[in-house]
């Protein structure tokens, strides 16, 4: 089993690097069932894209993205520093996404086998 560790720190609708992540993880789990475990820690700006509601006028939907993600059990959080900056704690966020800490991304650094940046 892989360990395979998601740092995200794009804004989600700015530009594709957001998206670029996503569609990889869905093809890592699409094409490596029960041979990857993935965790997906969103920093900065991508912190809004964890938030439920979304409805963007065209193109991708990165909570519909986020939330197949989980349910095929990928985990997902949210930097609470970032979200306590952007006064969205509090906000209801999408199906399965949690709110995180910088020490638990720490522990998940040290676990993964591999650690990719966007």
């Amino acid at each position: 089993m892989q360990n395979i560790l998601f740092i995200i720190h794009s804004s989600p609708y700015g530009d594709e690097h957001f998206f670029s992540a996503l569609r990889l993880a869905l093809q890592l789990q699409e094409q490596h069932k029960s041979a990857v475990n993935l965790k997906i820690f969103l920093m900065s700006d991508a912190v809004t894209g964890g938030l439920a509601k979304q409805n963007p006028a065209e193109g991708y939907h990165l909570q519909q993205m986020l939330e197949i993600l989980t349910a095929q059990g990928a985990t997902i959080k949210l930097c609470k520093t970032c979200t306590n900056a952007r006064g969205i704690t509090e906000l209801p966020l999408a199906d399965g996404v949690e709110i995180g800490t910088l020490a638990e991304l720490a522990d998940w650094t040290m676990e993964a086998d591999k650690v990719l940046n966007f």
